[in-house]
């Protein structure tokens, strides 16, 4: 049953912790007495604390460890006395657990993947990949472009969209690489393999369009070498697909280069449009999750529920990706521990080893993570965060890690740790990159985010944003913190959105056009 919003309400987590966070929109004001039946009760609150943000349950001494998630998230900076507000002021960070002497595939799955009967309607592709969207993709070999693509998109839209219903629209792969940058620095590779991989995403259908400018130091033939599509639908498999250079000298101005643009897609568009949905395994979905503008609530509601929807995704036999290194790297145990075998757990070190070091290149490291927006919503540092962004990743076996930028094997199923810088556009690119048809992105401060190559489902942490942004939440898991759901019945719920999704059904990002664009992590030098 739902609980009068009136009412004051905190909620933790785990039974040893030490702290609470205040459930009620706008927060509590000091004299509070916390009812029965709330972790505190019989508590008054000494001073407000806002939503979000923490209350003592007990006396805390100086230096004593203040457990969230039944963990230390921090060490009292002073005595801290029962209903106080434990604010971030109050608190010193812990310090990063080393990368050695861990957990290695320690802890048993209690989930094993199976075949589900369930299906989504979907299209399926000559490689046996599944997207989710039958997309007319322009990728381009260097940022130079970007302008006359965009124009190219316009036109396709307006001329040739209309007359291929099966195409649920074009997208313009458009990004901030090609030249003025070490092409062959070691680390080169990550941006590159990023775009060749996003060209291949299954949404795209095996298909793509190349627009080049003709003196970049990423031309089409390093982007997308003989044998980079070998799906291609009536093509051999060292043929280089379709594409415009714009240095090309039978171009004679702007209108000529936008001319051969629109004149290349039309047969890619009728290739694609000879697709139509079919019914398609739950196994063929690869759902990336990730959270932005996270606050207190998300560890509590939304990626929780997102949790239990991924365990079910894998035990029907589907692929789910969690990443974002600096939001995960301070529960290294729990992922190490989690590891299918040794030498996945080993691969988790190298990753988040890899990027503590680039990192400390940068002369910061993973605190810099924590926006504002975070403190604001009740996150005090990048532990806190850390605790409440792995829990989305569920609790299966982590089955694979992917580097920056690579992309799954069609045999590489199950849970996936893709690593990835935590920034939200970095992480949704990459994650492109690897495979993905599917996006769920939790959010407690709110932000439009969205992509164009996939669809995006939103989940709100909190009812009172569901509320507001209305018309840009597509799911709110606030309805755990209110009562009304139960973790398990939100996961199953927004399962059976996803499935409609993918299935067609359109996200408000997709309903307003709203989408973020493509940010390569580039860690190579720019000259």
């Amino acid at each position: 049953m739902a609980m009068d919003r009136a009412t004051p309400l905190t909620l933790k987590v785990d039974a040893l912790d030490n702290v609470a966070i205040v459930a009620n929109d706008g927060g509590l004001p000091s004299g509070t007495l916390l009812p029965a039946g709330v972790p505190g009760a019989g508590l008054v609150l000494r001073e407000g604390v806002p939503q979000g943000h923490k209350v003592a349950l007990r006396d805390l001494a100086k230096g004593e460890a203040v457990l969230r998630y039944g963990v230390p998230i921090g060490y009292a900076r002073e005595a801290i006395v029962a209903g106080s507000w434990v604010s971030e002021a109050r608190l010193e960070m812990p310090s990063a657990r080393t990368l050695t002497d861990l957990p290695m595939a320690t802890r048993v799955a209690p989930h094993s993947a199976g075949q589900s009967p369930r299906t989504f309607m979907g299209y399926r592709n000559a490689d046996g990949s599944a997207g989710t969207r039958n997309l007319l993709a322009v990728t381009t070999t260097v940022q130079c472009v970007a302008g006359v693509v965009q124009q190219a998109v316009r036109r396709i839209e307006q001329e040739w969209l209309p007359l291929f219903p099966n195409v649920d629209g074009v997208v313009g792969l458009e990004h901030s690489y090609g030249c003025g940058v070490a092409i062959d620095a070691p680390e080169a590779v990550i941006p590159i393999r990023t775009l060749r991989h996003i060209s291949l995403n299954p949404n795209f259908g095996g298909e793509v369009l190349v627009v080049s400018l003709g003196c970049e130091k990423l031309p089409p033939s390093r982007l997308l070498p003989p044998g980079s599509f070998p799906i291609q639908a009536g093509r051999g498999a060292d043929a280089a697909p379709p594409g415009v250079c714009l240095q090309d000298s039978h171009h004679v101005g702007f209108m000529s280069m936008l001319d051969d643009i629109v004149a290349q897609a039309r047969p890619v568009l009728e290739r694609l449009n000879a697709r139509v949905r079919e019914p398609i395994p739950l196994s063929e979905l690869v759902v990336g999750v990730q959270c932005g503008g996270s606050d207190a609530f998300s560890g509590v509601t939304a990626n929780p529920a997102v949790g239990h929807m991924a365990d079910l995704l894998v035990q029907a036999g589907a692929t789910v990706m969690f990443s974002e290194n600096t939001e995960v790297r301070d529960a290294v145990e729990q992922l190490t521990a989690r590891a299918a075998t040794p030498e996945i757990a080993q691969a988790i070190v190298r990753e988040l080893g890899w990027y503590d070091a680039y990192l400390e290149r940068g002369r910061v490291d993973r605190s810099a993570n924590t926006t504002p927006g975070n403190k604001a919503g009740g996150l005090s540092n990048i532990v806190e965060k850390a605790m409440g962004s792995i829990i989305k990743s569920g609790s299966s076996a982590i089955a694979h890690v992917l580097a920056p930028g690579e992309k799954l094997r069609p045999d590489q199923k199950g849970l996936v740790f893709a690593a990835t810088p935590a920034s939200d556009f970095i992480c949704g690119t990459l994650q492109l990159a690897a495979g993905m048809n599917l996006h769920v992105f939790t959010t407690g401060r709110g932000t439009p985010y969205g992509l164009a190559a996939c669809p995006v489902v939103k989940v709100a942490t909190r009812s009172d944003l569901a509320r507001r942004w209305h018309d840009l939440m597509d799911f709110n898991a606030g309805q755990i913190a209110d009562g009304r759901l139960s973790v398990a019945q939100a996961g199953e719920q927004l399962l059976e959105q996803l499935i409609a999704v993918a299935s067609g059904q359109r996200t408000w990002a997709e309903r307003w056009k709203l989408h973020n664009a493509l940010v390569l992590f580039n860690p190579a030098p720019v000259t």
